[in-house]
């Protein structure tokens, strides 16, 4: 059984930053990838940032990209984003994920592609 707790989030004004963290247990979770996927009120859950199990591969949603950073420390089984520059449009919840496959290279943006779910962390960010 794998837990994800995310951590991190809160209400922020626009133009600052947050760091979530995602720390994980019960799989070994330095061999699979890990995302971040956003749900806003109303709208379908979406991507956000995704991190290879190596840690040297990132990827991002268009929307975030030049302004959010996902990380992971393999020896904390803790998985990072970095959120600065944040704007009322990045209100939503975030969830972090684990990848089906382990020890994937390939770029994994759809949901259906991770079976593992945290309970999600609130991030507001007032105009």
């Amino acid at each position: 059984q794998v837990q994800l707790v995310e951590s991190g989030g809160g209400l922020v004004q626009s133009g600052d930053s947050l760091r979530l963290s995602c720390a994980a247990s019960g799989r070994t979770f330095s061999t699979y990838g890990v995302a971040w996927f956003r749900q806003a009120p109303g709208k379908e859950r979406e991507f956000v940032a995704g991190i290879h199990w190596t840690g040297t591969s990132t990827y991002y949603a268009d929307s975030v990209k030049g302004r959010f950073t996902i990380s992971r420390d393999n020896a904390k089984n803790t998985v990072y984003l970095q959120m600065n520059s944040l704007t009322p449009e990045d209100t939503a919840v975030y969830y972090c994920a684990l990848d089906r496959q382990r020890f994937s290279r390939t770029y994994h943006y759809s949901a259906a592609e991770y079976d593992y779910w945290g309970q999600g962390t609130q991030v507001t960010v007032s105009s």
